[in-house]
């Protein structure tokens, strides 16, 4: 038997399990519930030392592509799940084509499989916001040039990023690598998506678990739309009049404000230089998670990235009209803000809550709540009330909902 190891300090050393068993027949009482996606291959969930591993049984040549195949994503720092590690050669007396691998994945923390996010009926705005996710990733992994292959629903693990979704890949065996994905191939990823996903929500619908007023084919073809929208504003040449460059800076800040940031520009002078050709070149996303990580050491998602130094910036401006302040660099009011509101309020919310969401989710709810009970009574009603607020009304009737349908985190489970 064989273990490779992608990262030696996240691999469970200490974890005992039957690796030579199929997986089918290992002892229940080792695993855990989990809600999970369908899948065509044996799928089981384990916790070590207060980590949960997910761990997929599947022909060893399988295995060995996909363990491959989620490292590229992780060096790209492209959504996905994490592999820890890929255990090879555990029958020496069967032949290699008939052997079956074990690829071993870090469990997402906070994620969710779409039928959990839209058991009991998702609203079509909900899952508009579900499916803009997944267009979104498939986009994310279009411009690095990875075919995915099998894009679907199932194949996709969603968790909350400042009250929208985010989409995670969770299953690449039937990806691949290029140095620039064609047009065609391209667009024949797009429509196996498009028909994957209308299959899906068929399904849903026939289950009952659709609301009657959504329609599986439109909204299969709302992924498509937002998709190629997104594709066009990250990628097509504009042309503007030769006295309407500020268009140009107009381009780079919708480019931000979609979490992408310009690693090169090339414009050049059309028509004796009556007009110009912009054309952009993005990096990967996370322009405002980079930002907050720089300034902060906060390593979290794009949306909450974007409302925390909106909050920042919010902060920078009260703290610098107060009386005798001078301006301040931005470090040092990163530095401020970090200790004087956002530390504060995450370590003012219960543990016991906290298996909810992540903090800067919860921050981001704080912000919300802050907001609309200030909007009612008519004048800012300040943080401390808010948190109290927040956990009368908000997080301990959710722990409550939590409790009959527990969602999996690092620190809440033991071996």
């Amino acid at each position: 038997m064989r273990f490779i190891i992608n990262q030696h300090e996240s691999f469970p050393t200490g974890l005992t399990l039957p690796w030579q068993t199929p997986l089918a027949d290992w002892p229940k009482q080792r695993l855990l519930n989990v809600p999970r996606g369908l899948s065509r291959h044996t799928v089981c969930f384990v916790a070590h030392e207060n980590r949960i591993y997910a761990i997929k049984e599947s022909p060893e040549i399988i295995a060995e592509k996909e363990y491959g195949w989620l490292r590229t994503l992780a060096d790209k720092e492209l959504p996905a799940v994490e592999p820890i590690a890929l255990v090879v050669q555990r029958f020496a007396d069967i032949p290699v084509e008939q052997r079956n691998g074990l690829l071993i994945t870090r469990f997402l923390d906070f994620a969710l499989p779409y039928r959990t996010v839209i058991s009991g009926g998702a609203t079509d705005e909900r899952l508009q916001q579900l499916l803009d996710a997944l267009a979104d990733l498939l986009v994310q992994l279009h411009l690095a040039g990875f075919f995915w292959g099998d894009c679907s629903l199932s194949n996709t693990l969603f968790r909350l990023d400042a009250g929208r979704l985010v989409a995670y890949l969770v299953d690449a065996e039937t990806s691949e690598q290029t140095d620039g994905l064609s047009e065609k191939r391209r667009e024949f990823d797009l429509q196996l998506a498009h028909t994957n996903i209308g299959g899906e929500l068929l399904d849903l619908q026939a289950a009952g678990e659709l609301a009657s007023d959504i329609d599986p084919a439109v909204s299969a073809d709302r992924l498509l739309e937002h998709y190629r929208g997104l594709w066009r504003e990250l990628t097509q040449d504009e042309v503007v009049a030769a006295d309407e460059q500020y268009r140009i800076d107009e381009r780079i800040e919708r480019l931000n404000q979609l979490g992408f940031d310009v690693e090169e520009m090339e414009v050049e002078t059309l028509d004796d230089g009556h007009r110009l050709k912009m054309t952009v070149r993005v990096v990967e996303p996370g322009y405002h998670k980079h930002r907050l990580e720089r300034l902060t050491g906060l390593v979290v998602e794009e949306n909450q990235a974007r409302r925390l130094l909106n909050d920042m910036q919010q902060f920078s401006a009260w703290y610098q009209q107060q009386p005798g302040m001078k301006k301040l660099a931005r470090g040092m009011i990163a530095y401020l803000w970090y200790n004087q509101v956002y530390l504060p309020a995450v370590q003012a919310i219960p543990d016991e809550y906290k298996q909810q969401m992540d903090e800067a989710e919860i921050f981001h709810q704080l912000l919300e709540h802050r907001w609309y009970m200030s909007e009612r009574a008519g004048v800012d009603v300040g943080l401390d009330v808010t948190i109290q607020s927040y956990i009368e009304t908000v997080l301990k009737p959710g722990l409550e909902r939590l409790k009959t349908n527990p969602v999996p985190r690092e620190n809440s489970t033991e071996d």
